[in-house]
């Protein structure tokens, strides 16, 4: 019919979050890198000692990281990043309609509440396997002859499990459920809301 809107199936919004989360971890995944690099600072202090290579600010961090190590290893754990994008943007983003309506045929606040929290914390118990071999990586210092921890990620995968159990790539999941499922209630929740009033208004204005 001429005019009908056309709506995305679930897979589409899916496949659709996972892509554009991914393009968006590209631009950005150097200054990911950098967070990782100054949050963990004061540990690599305490094993490293005097020797410990230090960093101050964004792109001062981004600096000594190009000069002591390469541009490239602002991208370690690149690939992880986008596994993790693959499967947590698509399960937080993608799912978030079909919660919804999982929930309820309303949309009321609570409604997206209550999908937004679910989506949040669904896809860190899926992806949470991936941020730690991210973080993994991306907190490595690598400089000169020193030998890599991981030789790729599927090794980390394996060595993480070997090591430290099957539960180690599961590290830091419960504090990251909630952090997520607070997140994405107030993301998608605010997107949510905002794009309804300015269809809303738009259709008004037609009228």
């Amino acid at each position: 019919m001429v005019g009908k809107e056309l709506v995305p199936t679930a897979t589409v919004k899916f496949f659709g979050a996972g892509t554009a989360a991914c393009i968006a971890d590209l631009i950005t995944f150097p200054l990911d890198t950098v967070k990782v690099r100054l949050q963990i600072q004061g540990e690599n202090v305490k094993v490293e000692g005097a020797n410990a290579t230090k960093y101050r600010g964004v792109f001062g961090t981004i600096a000594t990281i190009v000069r002591t190590e390469g541009p490239r290893s602002l991208y370690n754990g690149l690939v992880a990043g986008l596994q993790r994008q693959m499967s947590f943007a698509s399960v937080r983003i993608g799912l978030y309609d079909s919660m919804k309506q999982f929930y309820t045929r309303g949309a009321g606040i609570v409604t997206r509440l209550m999908a937004g929290c679910t989506t949040g914390a669904m896809a860190v118990a899926f992806a949470q396997p991936t941020d730690v071999v991210k973080v993994r990586f991306q907190a490595e210092v690598r400089t000169g002859d020193c030998e890599r921890r991981y030789n790729s990620t599927i090794d980390a995968y394996k060595s993480i499990a070997r090591d430290e159990g099957v539960r180690g790539l599961w590290k830091g999941c419960m504090p990251n459920i909630t952090r997520n499922a607070i997140v994405n209630c107030a993301e998608l929740v605010t997107y949510d809301l905002i794009k309804e009033l300015i269809l809303n208004s738009t259709k008004r204005d037609r009228t």
